[in-house]
């Protein structure tokens, strides 16, 4: 049963970070109080592998859910990308007065399927709060650790495709 609702959050992400691909690129050369510009290659190049990360993530935890590190690795990406919805996406909608791509599929999609995870890993007593909180963190940092070395990668990358 919570191999369905994995698979729900893997269609939350992959329409989140679509939404951003499309949109956030454009929105980021007028919002620098919030997102540094960023060309549309690089930002295409990080959503990508950020999207191959969390289908890895889920598909090593479908393969193999008894592993605790695995299964803190996909919480911790189920519990960034709820915060990710608030923190930049609603806040910055709220602050700019103007829509930020990702806010409708983060609201509408990542909080809820991923929330819902979240709970169903806690009413099975496979996850603790704290557990929860600091799986969030760490995998938080590591993906925002990431996103400017996958930009900063990305750039030649796609200049050599295009």
């Amino acid at each position: 049963m919570l191999e369905d609702f994995i698979i729900l959050f893997l269609f939350a992400i992959t329409l989140h970070n679509l939404e951003e691909a499309l949109w956030l690129p454009t929105w980021s050369q007028h919002s620098s109080k919030f997102h540094r510009p960023v060309g549309k290659n690089e930002f295409h190049f990080a959503v990508i592998v950020i999207t191959s990360l969390a289908y890895l993530s889920s598909f090593l935890y479908l393969c193999y859910p008894n592993l605790t590190f695995i299964k803190y690795i996909l919480i911790g990406f189920l519990g960034s990308m709820v915060v990710n919805a608030i923190f930049p996406h609603l806040l910055a909608t709220i602050l700019l007065k103007r829509y930020a791509p990702g806010v409708v599929t983060g609201v509408l999609l990542n909080i809820p399927i991923n929330s819902l995870i979240i709970l169903r890993f806690i009413q099975g007593n496979e996850i603790t709060i704290t557990g929860l909180i600091l799986s969030t963190i760490i995998v938080g940092i590591v993906l925002l650790s990431l996103i400017p070395v996958l930009f900063k990668v990305g750039k030649p990358i796609t200049q050599q495709i295009y």
